[in-house]
């Protein structure tokens, strides 16, 4: 007799056996397929009638359209259709956990987005006199002394778009700061535990990037980072809570040193999420830390869009912070401080980041996110993501190995490797299998320090319930890779599109559709 384990995999069964037969329309139950929108439309024809264009004189200086533009027409039913089927194969955090490690993707209050739209929000114009939005200015005016409140530090920065953006906003203050005391340090230091935009944003900034190794706990190597300061060291750029789920707790002995050094503290904020409230940085030192409202503050994730990544700086940086910035004035109302006012408000700043003030959006999710919870609940909210973290980790002891797991409790996210896997099978197969039981994967092969990492962030939103199921799952995808289970190489089955060859999609993407794609194909 066969055992059958939680998935219904016995050792003798075949791939066939687990395979779902295929249908005539290539639908499966409500999970319908559907084609490119070049198949379904015809560039011939338009699912809108418009009046013929009346002739008008060209002012494009002879770049006018010379052939059609060749996209579809489809009738409106066709067009929903098919965006709402799109729809539907995709995952989303209003459909279930969403496991990415160091991504943070938590629930969007509905409240925050209801704020967002009330009128005077949703319509405000950056181009607008300032006089008709005092309301609007009031509004990042307010949010900015929360982020400060919450960080611990002097000033902030509310324009830059994203994470990444607020790193070179920091590292642009830094180097201003270098240059006010005419002081050349070419050399930030990055240790290994770093997220992987900071090497890339400080050698955008044009600086050189230097390691620094972790410790077998997955911390910083602090006595490697003293030895190598020195006055050709800017400063380091430090994750806290790191890549590893980490808290780094000797950042106020790292930040000493590197203040004695002369050179300054930049922070990661994206992390943030696990010590609000808790935790203050610039009371461990950091002179300039951005913080993703997202991953905080539960502002939609930017994803190229709607991002904000403000930058709070410390009493050092501040007055090389950019512009604009909005200032309180002595009557009560505020103004947005531009280039003719820097002069005298801030004459120190490094210049202009981004066309006008920030994601207006972002900052009324943030405030209202904020203010909805007070400082009680955004305490709980650190607590909670990290009760969540520990509870995944802690009830996966003995399925899968946590390289860390001896170093103590972990911060926001577990992290897990894919040793003592099957021979042949990865964590790539694992993440696949997770897509077979519902789940978006967890972050894989990340941080590079650990060999085939797995790194779940559960965040403070989930259930118990709704941890144990995916924890559940978990453990059953990961049984069946540890017992050799065939049927997971050729994972995922139940999604609308089977395993891809990642590498060769990412090194040759096809990203222009032609018609002859599809005549060659058939051959």
């Amino acid at each position: 007799m066969s055992t059958v384990n939680a998935s219904g995999w016995r050792p003798e069964m075949g791939q066939s056996d687990v395979m779902a037969a295929e249908t005539y329309t290539g639908n499966r139950a409500l999970m319908l397929e559907e084609a490119l929108i070049f198949e379904i439309g015809d560039s011939h024809t338009t699912g809108v009638d418009f009046d013929p264009a009346p002739k008008v004189q060209s002012r494009l200086g002879g770049l006018e359209r010379n052939r059609e533009i060749g996209l579809p027409g489809l009738s409106e039913p066709e067009t929903v259709r098919h965006y709402t089927r799109l729809s539907r194969q995709n995952y989303a955090i209003d459909l279930g956990l969403f496991p990415l490690g160091s991504c943070t993707m938590k629930h969007n209050p509905r409240l925050n987005e209801k704020v967002a739209r009330m009128k005077g929000f949703i319509d405000v114009h950056p181009l607008q006199p300032q006089e008709t939005v005092q309301g609007a200015l009031q509004v990042i005016n307010e949010l900015a002394h929360w982020l400060i409140d919450l960080t611990g530090m002097h000033g902030v920065a509310m324009s830059p778009k994203a994470g990444a953006h607020g790193e070179l906003c920091g590292i642009l203050a830094i180097k201003a700061a270098l240059d006010a005391r005419g002081e050349d340090r070419p050399v930030i230091l990055v240790p290994e535990s770093a997220h992987g935009t900071n090497p890339a944003t400080a050698a955008f900034a044009g600086f050189s990037v230097e390691n620094i190794p972790a410790t077998p706990e997955g911390r910083v190597d602090v006595a490697a980072l003293k030895a190598r300061l020195g006055p050709d060291v800017a400063g380091v750029m430090i994750t806290n809570p790191n890549t590893c789920g980490l808290f780094e707790r000797d950042l106020k002995v790292i930040s000493d040193a590197v203040h004695a050094a002369g050179g300054y503290v930049y922070c990661d904020g994206a992390n943030f999420n696990a010590i609000v409230g808790r935790v203050r940085p610039g009371d461990l030192g950091v002179d300039a830390m951005h913080i993703n409202l997202h991953k905080t503050f539960s502002t939609p994730h930017g994803g190229g869009g709607p991002g904000s990544g403000p930058v709070v700086l410390s009493e050092a940086l501040a007055p090389y912070g950019p512009i604009p910035f909005v200032a309180k004035l002595p009557d009560g109302s505020f103004k947005l401080v531009e280039e003719e006012d820097a002069t005298a408000m801030q004459p120190e700043t490094f210049g202009r980041m981004t066309a006008f003030h920030g994601q207006m959006g972002m900052f009324t999710r943030a405030l209202s996110y904020i203010m909805s919870h007070g400082a009680d609940g955004l305490r709980q909210v650190a607590e909670d993501a990290v009760l969540n973290a520990n509870y995944v980790l802690r009830s996966l002891e003995g399925t899968l190995e946590a390289p860390f797991g001896a170093s103590g409790p972990c911060m926001h996210e577990a992290l897990f490797t894919d040793n003592g896997l099957a021979e042949g099978f990865s964590t790539l197969d694992v993440a696949k299998g997770l897509i077979d039981e519902g789940y978006h994967p967890m972050t894989v092969y990340f941080p590079l320090v650990v060999h085939g990492a797995m790194l779940v962030e559960p965040t403070e939103t989930e259930s118990k319930a709704a941890l144990d199921q995916f924890i559940g799952a978990l453990r059953s995808v990961a049984n069946r890779a540890k017992q050799g289970d065939p049927s997971l190489k050729s994972a995922p089955h139940h999604a609308p599109r089977r395993r891809l060859d990642e590498t060769l999609a990412a090194r040759k993407p096809m990203l222009v559709w032609k018609e002859a794609d599809l005549s060659v194909a058939a051959e």
